[in-house]
């Protein structure tokens, strides 16, 4: 089990209540799914979100291939609006 932080941006650090937080999972779906018990509304924000492991994209892998390892940092990132 990888021990790592979770950043929060934008809409998502306002549900988490926190800009980040330190986590213990295996990969992304189990740590969605710890970070989202008892917080509907994160788990609102998590479910149109965008993820960041380290710097680079998961893109449209499925969470439970993104494997973490010890140190990770994962940023939530929700869909900006912009232009």
């Amino acid at each position: 089990m990888a021990r790592g932080k979770v950043r929060y941006w934008a809409a998502a650090k306002e549900a988490a209540g926190v800009a980040e937080e330190a986590f213990e999972a295996t990969n992304l779906d189990e740590l969605m799914t710890k970070i989202t018990e008892n917080r509907a509304e994160l788990a609102r924000v998590v479910k149109r979100s965008s993820f960041l492991v380290n710097g680079s994209p998961v893109g449209r892998r499925a969470h439970g291939d993104v494997v973490l390892e010890d140190g990770v940092t994962v940023e939530v990132l929700p869909p900006f609006a912009g232009g």
